[in-house]
């Protein structure tokens, strides 16, 4: 059953419910005060510029501040005053006009951890074996089961949103903006000559899934959110679907795979789409697809373990992890007799998608403009727990499940209760009609846009060529061994990326890490810039002949500067978002229109005329929004991996999970040394590491022993002598001096007390180990 879908990309009343209970309690955003807004833009570039191109952008700050800065800043403030949040509407703008292909430019991805059969939860992490699987049992763990446990999983968290029965984000006793949620599901980006727009349908009930480049699509939720299939229906529709899908020939794969149109520019997709409309049939497709909950991929290839190269990085069971990621960023390239047969013409990039590999590896790709990092993840580490929930189901029927959401009274297999007069179902009642049966849709393709589907491949093909995906998982240590020494980890491996881009490449470049801003009304993230005075002057010392301890001592500066700066931003007090307001606030005056729709006509080219206040006309501007190293830190125990393309030509797109003992890294580029940037950065952590061990040690090691005025050698710290010399009736034999370094015998009037300790009978039994300090 398919619904209207609402034109419109906020949700206005929030259902009732705790999910959405804490939004009016929510303070607005604050905007900044102009002056302190420009001190932390020169802040920002003095790391990037040299003493006369700073002078200059002092100049434009001062001229902004004398001039129309004021007047610009107060129209902003009465912006505020009538909107949810002053950034919001420029956020989306900046986004929905984006016309380049959005895939390896705006959609993020994660990989779903893998788990093994000895799989615990504990109450703050997940402890699994190094053996691992793809789900807690082999069979579970291959492709269709668990792609069926994401579906019904998704289904629950989908039911308990719409219900108000899921928790709210809470951080540190801190309610945070759902606002993100609302936009999760049955949302659609949809491409207009002027831009794109997004739709969003609350009442979307179906799935599309895609196998091979054909599209099906069933019922999953009735008007109540309830799920209309048990695990097993979802699993046969699943077997079904594949079966159809796996009889359409090589050739025809790419060539009806009408998804690739998603990667296209968006004003050549807005074109294709306007024609395929005209075909009823493939109007009503459509529309099906955009108001579908999610889309869910199934790949028929195993690309992280499907030909594994002799330079690859391979992880804990030799896959790919390149490849790996490469599947869920953008989808594989596999040319066979000159026809596309990749994973990449099996894709939907407007919507939500949750990929499943043939050999059960499973992760997220989701359209960024309406939810950030961190909303995605919440529902990805739902889920992903859930999925062992209903493990534990199948072996156990009482075990707990994370979400509300009961069969619904329409579904096939429902069993009314007893306490039913006549046993007979509620849906007998009700004049709903669901189609929970798999069905395929059959698009009209025409010449033209069989030659568009042709072209969006090949283009879509030399992107994949022309952008490198490469991993790192690094085993050595994590938050553990970083916070033992007064790090935040943060902060540490955001110094990490500094010290390895200066080992590579000898300068310093701009650099961009989001923090969250939803503990305001529809918050999303501001900019930190980390490339600060305290992170250059870190790595020029790291890189020199220093002594070790003035390293560490400039990289703790560093990172203390960097956690003061996530904290200000975090509560608003950056100067990225602020300026970018000031920004589009002036352009929109130039227009004429400060509130334009998607339906508006395109604007003619006066606005380029049109004279830019002097602190956005100032080459500092343009330096401080290209980030050559945009990164991002999405940690949770549920993923294994997370990622996204670069934002500027000549840089890096830096995807991080700090583990607790480990990290992992996924890093892409267009044309550079990706997989020599993450080595160096291995180097780095390895000698970092090295350094602080070796500053520990040397703190905490014994002083020399010392001979007296009579010849007698004694120990530094307690005065006794050494080699025999009057050790006193100790039983045991032992020095325990040497045993505690860090107690002193003239500490404790007790100490008497240690001589006449009692050695155990088992002393001399075994060998003992020695311990390492980490």
């Amino acid at each position: 059953m398919m619904a209207t879908p609402t034109p419109t990309f906020r949700t206005t009343t929030p259902p009732p419910g705790r999910t959405f209970a804490n939004q009016h309690t929510l303070p607005k955003l604050p905007v900044p005060s102009l002056d302190d807004t420009c001190k932390r833009y020169l802040t920002a570039l003095r790391g990037l510029q040299d003493d006369k191109e700073h002078a200059a952008t002092q100049h434009a700050v001062r001229t902004f501040l004398d001039g129309e800065g004021p007047a610009l800043q107060g129209r902003l403030n009465e912006w505020a005053q009538e909107k949810a949040s002053y950034i919001e509407d420029f956020w989306y703008e900046s986004y929905l006009s984006h016309s380049d292909p959005v895939v390896l430019a705006l959609n993020p991805f994660f990989v779903l951890e893998c788990v093994s059969c000895d799989f615990h939860l504990t109450s703050k992490t997940l402890l699994k074996s190094t053996a691992r699987r793809n789900d807690p049992t082999p069979d579970r763990g291959s492709q269709l089961p668990r792609a069926t446990a994401l579906i019904i999983s998704s289904l629950g968290f989908i039911h308990d949103l719409r219900q108000g029965q899921l928790d709210p984000d809470v951080v540190r006793g801190c309610a945070l903006d759902m606002d993100q949620y609302s936009r999760l599901f049955g949302t659609a980006r949809i491409p207009t000559e002027r831009g794109c727009k997004m739709l969003v349908n609350n009442a979307a009930r179906h799935i599309v899934v895609l196998r091979r480049g054909q599209f099906y699509w069933f019922d999953a939720l009735d008007e109540d959110n309830r799920p209309l299939l048990t695990e097993r229906e979802v699993l046969r529709n699943l077997q079904a679907i594949c079966k159809d899908a796996d009889k359409t020939p090589i050739t025809e794969v790419a060539r009806t795979a009408i998804g690739v149109l998603t990667t296209e520019n968006r004003k050549t997709w807005s074109s294709l789409r306007h024609e395929l409309v005209q075909d009823k049939t493939n109007a009503a497709c459509l529309r099906l697809v955009d108001d579908a909950l999610f889309v869910v991929c199934l790949d028929d290839a195993a690309p992280g373990r499907d030909g594994i190269g002799a330079l690859a990085q391979t992880g804990e069971k030799g896959e790919d992890l390149a490849a790996l990621c490469s599947n869920f960023l953008c989808g594989t390239y596999d040319l066979r007799e000159g026809v596309q047969v990749g994973t990449c013409t099996n894709r939907w990039y407007d919507k939500l998608q949750i990929i499943v590999c043939a050999d059960g590896a499973a992760g997220i790709n989701f359209e960024h403009t309406g939810v950030d990092g961190h909303t995605v993840l919440r529902f990805a580490a739902d889920v992903f727990t859930e999925g062992l929930m209903l493990l534990a189901r199948s072996i156990n029927p009482s075990a707990p499940t994370l979400f509300h959401a009961s069969l619904s009274p329409h579904a096939k297999s429902y069993r009314p209760p007893k306490s039913i007069a006549g046993g007979k179902s509620p849906a007998s009642s009700q004049s709903f009609s669901y189609d929970t049966s798999p069905s395929k849709l059959m698009w009209t393709l025409t010449p033209s846009i069989r030659v568009g589907i042709r072209y969006a491949e090949t283009r879509l093909s030399d992107l994949i060529c022309q952008n490198d995906c490469q991993a790192l998982e690094f085993k050595g240590y994590g938050k553990n061994f970083i916070t033992s020494h007064g790090f935040s980890p943060d902060a540490f491996v955001q110094m990490a990326f500094q010290a390895a881009y200066f080992g590579l490449y000898g300068r310093t470049e701009c650099t961009y890490e989001p923090a969250m801003t939803k503990a305001f009304l529809h918050g999303r993230t501001e900019a930190i810039r980390t490339v600060q005075p305290e992170s250059v002057d870190f790595t020029k010392i790291f890189f020199s002949e220093c002594l070790p301890d003035e390293k560490i001592r400039k990289l703790r500066k560093a990172c203390d500067r960097h956690v003061q700066l996530t904290k200000e931003c975090s509560q608003g007090l950056g100067q990225d978002r602020h300026l970018y307001a000031l920004y589009c606030l002036h352009q929109r005056q130039a227009t004429g229109n400060l509130d334009p729709s998607p339906d508006d006509p395109i604007p003619n080219g006066n606005i380029q005329k049109n004279i830019l206040p002097s602190i956005f006309a100032d080459p500092g501007w343009g330096l401080l929004s290209t980030s050559i190293l945009s990164t991002s830190n999405c940690g949770n125990p549920a993923l294994r991996l997370f990622g996204f393309g670069p934002v500027a030509a000549d840089g890096y797109g830096i995807g991080y999970i700090i583990k607790e003992n480990g990290i992992s890294v996924v890093a892409s580029s267009k044309h550079l040394q990706t997989r020599r940037f993450l080595d160096t950065l291995q180097g780095y952590l390895l000698e970092v590491q090295r350094i602080l061990i070796q500053l520990h040690r040397s703190a905490n090691e014994r002083p020399a022993p010392f001979v007296d005025h009579s010849g007698i050698l004694r120990d530094s710290k307690t005065g006794r002598p050494i080699n025999g010399h009057d050790y006193g009736s100790d039983e045991s034999g032992s020095d325990y001096g040497d045993t505690m370094p860090s107690y002193s015998f003239f500490d404790s009037g007790d100490i008497e007390l240690l001589g006449r300790h009692k050695r155990s009978p088992y002393a001399n039994i075994g060998k003992v180990l020695p311990l390492s300090d980490y």
